[in-house]
């Protein structure tokens, strides 16, 4: 009588070890864009809120903070920063931009979109190669 083999064979274990890499080829590169649309919402809430502050500053004083050395008579939460410091805010003043543009600086390296934009006519842009319809949903 010959025994019943038991156990995994090296090919059967190739195999799984195989799919297993195609499924992960496949899901990363999914789950690191979900993570940085993530991100640009953090981005995209820290502009909204900064641009809120900018009418309140006007509708109280008739000017807007133009300059990086005033960003903190806004009265932001976290100064210039996000909630968990991915994006760093800084504002300065354009052509016909309405007063001002208010700049998010991405920290976590999202080249497709680069930084976000702002400015008080609502106009919203980003830096990066993607276009800011794509950026800002």
């Amino acid at each position: 009588m010959k025994r019943a083999q038991r156990g995994v064979t090296l090919i059967e274990l190739m195999i799984v070890v195989a799919i297993i890499g195609i499924l992960a080829a496949i899901a990363y590169p999914s789950y690191e864009e979900y993570v940085k649309r993530g991100n640009r919402t953090e981005g995209q809430t820290l502009l909204s809120e900064a641009s809120a502050r900018q009418e309140r500053y006007f509708g109280q004083n008739n000017a807007y903070v133009t300059t990086d050395a005033d960003i903190a008579k806004l009265g932001l939460r976290n100064g210039n920063t996000s909630e968990t410091g991915k994006y760093t805010l800084s504002v300065g003043i354009e052509n016909d931009d309405g007063g001002y543009t208010l700049t998010a600086e991405q920290e976590f390296g999202d080249t497709k979109c680069g930084n976000l934009t702002l400015n008080a006519l609502g106009m919203k842009g980003n830096t990066g190669s993607e276009s800011a319809e794509e950026c800002w949903r």
